[in-house]
Formats: C-alpha cells, structure tokens, sequence
C-alpha cells in the first residue's frame, strides 16, 4: 500500500480469518480482520470451483495474521510459500486474486476510500465500455445485426468480434471471417470502434492476410491472432501489420509480461484482473506499458462481479486506452450501488465512489451463506 494512502488506515491491520462461501449458486471470499472488519469479493463459480482446495489449502494460509496494508508484499510472499511458484498459472492465481480482491475491499472500507484511490489515486469517474460478441459459427449477417444491437441496448460506441474456430481455423470460419469483417465496417458504419479477438486461430500467413482486411477496414485492435503461447509467431504478425496487436490474457509471469512488451509483440497490452492474480500484479503491468506509451486495456474473465473489478482497476490506471469490455453483473450477485446504476448509459458507466469496491451486498445473502471447507489432506 502507497505511503500517501497509509494516513487513512490504521497502524495495523491483521487478518484474523479468511473463508469461502456460498449461498445457492454463488460464492463469495470474505477476509476478516483482528477488529471485526471485512471485505467481500463475488467469485465465478465454474472457476471457484476447480480452484478451491488451492485457495484453502496453499493461498490462505500464508495471510493468515498478516497486516493487510501490505497486500502487494503477501502477494508475492503467497507465491514464493509452500514452493506455489511451481504451481504458477491460471488455478493459482484466480485463487490468490479473489483473495486479494476482498482484501482490497476491506482496506477501502476501513479507510473509508474506493480501493482506486487507494491504489494511487483516481484519475476518472466513468469508464466508456464496449461490448465483445462471443458469436463463432453464425452468419456474418446475424453477426452484425446482433453487434448492432448491443450498441443499441448500451449506447456503447464498441465493439468486439470473434474471428477464426478458436486455437485454429478452416475454410468456413475464414470465408465468414472476410464477409463479416467488412460488413460489419459497412453496417455499424466508420463512428463506432470494432475489435476483432481471434482466440489464437491463426498460423502466421492467415494471421497477416486476416490482419491486412482488418487495417483496410480500420479495425482498431487485433487481439491473439496467434496462439498465446507463440510468441514468435506474434512478434512475426505483428512486425508485418500496422494495426495494433493485443494480448496477454493468458499469461501469469510477470517476467513473461516484460518480454511480451519488450520485444514489441503486444501495442495493447492485457492482464486478466483473475488469470494473473489480481488489482495489485495487474498496475505493475499498466506502469510498464505506460513507460513504453502503450495501452493497458485489462482482460475480463467475467462471470460474478468481474466488471466491477474493471472499474475499480480503472479508476486508477490512466493508461486504459478508449474503451473497456463490459460483461456486466450476468450472474446475479446482489449487489447495489448509491453512486452507480452499474449499468452503462450512453456508452459509460459510473465507477463506485463508495469504500472499498463500492458496493454492499445483501445482508441476507451473507447471513444464509456456509462456509465451504477443504477436503481432508
């Protein structure tokens, strides 16, 4: 925590205990302190799920009786204990990240601040969103008529399309992919901004013939053309395109992210606030992309309250770049705002100005939760 911030809190903060649980359909970290203060964040629960015994048995225990004001320090020493190090990647750190979220939450709420301002201050109050189409198979026309209705729900001047089969393509998803490139520039028309994310489908060639129909239409992005773990590959598209490469979703080694930015693969860099273990990992990213003058637009995983932890992480990062994916609260956390709709209107969505994430959940929902407890080792 920044020295600047540490005037709000106390002179310590120890946790007393950290547990998981679930009402119905959804589960929740809930982090407790020495004092009785707590903070709360939402997990998805497809993920909480596979993850569990990690965050019981190999993440808690190393915080337990810690000051929470050092939550970027726990976060590496969760790592480096247990030899966790050897088990890096997504399972591990969704787990240290949901974590890590409610420790936020609670930091906030005794401070009395939104965890952006605690987190080196805010620099905005909304955030213009877009919208990402998860669509692969349909047609290019029933694609754009659905894109166009996004925006027409939100207002959103966004969006986002998927091209290829996911991790690869054929001659029917790249056939779809050309006629919906350009139809989607023709129909959505040149004043609303298109993305296109490829999930890794492409080899070099179909990446770099993809990528040049994209420049023609000024698509403003071209996320994981490659597979994410071909770096080379990508470096190779990237240095024959001029339109901007993203990515970085997949990966969970900070010294991976300083490569990837380094040898100019990614010109939009984008940590997913869970796959790479939280707020707190996820601004050292932005930091180093805004050395180098590029943008840190961060990944959403969704599901639970992933948008709201968007917001919070934009709030404080001024290297955002235009617009944010929105996936919104689909699960149904009760949850509510006095600050925010924490809908998007006309395109923006009021960031939260309450403690920590900027939201209470329903005292009910927390009362009827159980505690979710670890297998025997």
């Amino acid at each position: 925590m920044y020295k600047r911030q540490r005037q709000y809190l106390p002179e310590a903060l120890l946790i007393e205990n950290i547990g998981v649980f679930r009402n119905g359909e959804h589960i929740f970290v809930r982090v407790t302190s020495v004092d009785g203060a707590t903070g709360i964040a939402a997990c998805k629960p497809s993920r909480i799920r596979d993850i569990l015994p990690i965050m019981l048995n190999r993440v808690i225990p190393s915080l337990i009786g810690e000051d929470a004001r050092d939550i970027e320090y726990l976060v590496d020493k969760v790592y480096l204990a247990q030899s966790n190090y050897k088990w890096q990647g997504l399972p591990f750190w969704v787990a240290t990240a949901y974590v890590e979220i409610a420790v936020l939450d609670l930091l906030g709420r005794v401070a009395a601040r939104p965890i952006g301002e605690l987190l080196g201050g805010r620099v905005r109050d909304q955030v213009a969103i877009y919208f990402a189409s998860g669509n692969r198979g349909n047609s290019p026309q029933e694609e754009v008529a659905y894109l166009q209705s996004l925006i027409d729900r939100s207002g959103a001047k966004a969006v986002k399309c998927r091209l290829g089969a996911r991790m690869h393509y054929t001659d029917a998803s790249t056939r779809r992919d050309m006629a919906l490139i350009s139809a989607a520039r023709r129909e959505l028309g040149e004043d609303v901004t298109i993305y296109a994310d490829a999930n890794g489908s492409y080899d070099v060639p179909m990446a770099i013939r993809i990528g040049h129909m994209l420049e023609e239409n000024n698509v403003a992005f071209f996320e994981e053309p490659c597979p994410f773990d071909h770096y080379e590959e990508t470096r190779a598209v990237a240095d024959a395109l001029e339109i901007p490469i993203a990515g970085g979703e997949e990966e969970s080694s900070m010294r991976q992210m300083m490569w990837l930015m380094d040898h100019d693969v990614h010109q939009v860099i984008q940590p997913d606030l869970l796959y790479f273990g939280g707020l707190t990992r996820s601004l050292k990213v932005a930091r180093m992309a805004a050395l180098i003058g590029i943008d840190c637009t961060a990944h959403i995983s969704g599901g639970a309250l992933g948008f709201l932890y968007m917001m919070q992480f934009a709030s404080c990062v001024p290297n955002i770049g235009p617009f944010q994916e929105f996936k919104g609260n689909t699960d149904g956390v009760p949850v509510h705002s006095a600050s925010s709709s924490l809908q998007p209107v006309d395109g923006l969505i009021d960031i939260p100005t309450e403690p920590g994430l900027g939201v209470e959940f329903d005292p009910e929902f927390l009362s009827g939760a159980t505690e979710l407890l670890s297998e025997p080792r």
